[in-house]
C-alpha cells in the first residue's frame, strides 16, 4: 500500500473529482484508476476530472476490493487502501497509518479485516466490562481505554 482514501460515500462520481485534483497537484495528472466490480454501485467508464478525463478500469475478480490503483505518468501507479465509507474516525485513523506504513505488508482487505477483528474484540470487552461493573458494584458504566493490540504490535508500545 502506498497509502489510503477515506471516500464519504460510495458515488464515485461525486468522491473522484476530490482524489485526482489531490493527486494531480502532489504527484501529476491521473489518467485511469482501477477498483473492483461491485465496490462501487456506479460502473462508468470515464470519469470527469479538472481539466481532463480519468480512465476507468473494472476488475471481476482477482483485485482487492478495498484497493484503488492510480496510475499516473512517469510515476507507475500508486495503491490506496479504500477506506470504506461510514468508518468512524479512530477506525479510519488506524487503518490511514496501517496503510501508510511502508513496514507493514498486509493487503488492503488484511488491514480491514484487522481493524474489524479489533472493534469486535473491543465492543465484546466492553459489554463485559459493563456488566462486571453492574453486578459487581451497580455503578454508572466507565468509558472502555483505547487499546490498540494489533497496532500495537505493529508500531512498538
Amino acid at each position: 500500500m502506498c497509502g489510503a482514501w477515506w471516500p464519504r460515500s460510495r458515488d464515485l462520481m461525486t468522491e473522484l473529482p476530490l482524489l485526482t485534483d489531490a493527486f494531480d497537484a502532489r504527484r501529476g495528472r491521473l489518467p485511469g484508476f482501477a477498483v473492483r466490480r461491485g465496490t462501487w454501485p456506479e460502473a462508468p467508464c470515464d470519469l470527469p476530472a479538472a481539466g481532463h478525463t480519468v480512465k476507468t478500469a473494472w476488475f471481476a475478480s482477482g483485485f482487492d476490493p478495498y484497493t484503488i490503483r492510480l496510475y499516473s505518468y512517469g510515476v507507475g501507479h500508486w495503491d490506496l487502501l479504500v477506506v470504506p465509507p461510514g468508518t468512524d474516525a479512530a477506525s479510519a485513523a488506524r487503518l490511514m497509518t496501517a496503510a501508510a506504513d511502508p513496514a507493514l505488508r498486509l493487503t488492503a482487505s488484511a488491514l480491514v479485516a484487522a481493524e474489524q477483528r479489533r472493534h469486535d474484540q473491543d465492543g465484546a470487552r466492553w459489554e463485559r466490562e459493563q456488566v462486571e461493573q453492574w453486578e459487581g458494584e451497580g455503578g454508572a458504566p466507565q468509558r472502555l481505554s483505547a487499546d490498540l493490540p494489533f497496532f500495537r504490535n505493529c508500531y512498538g508500545p
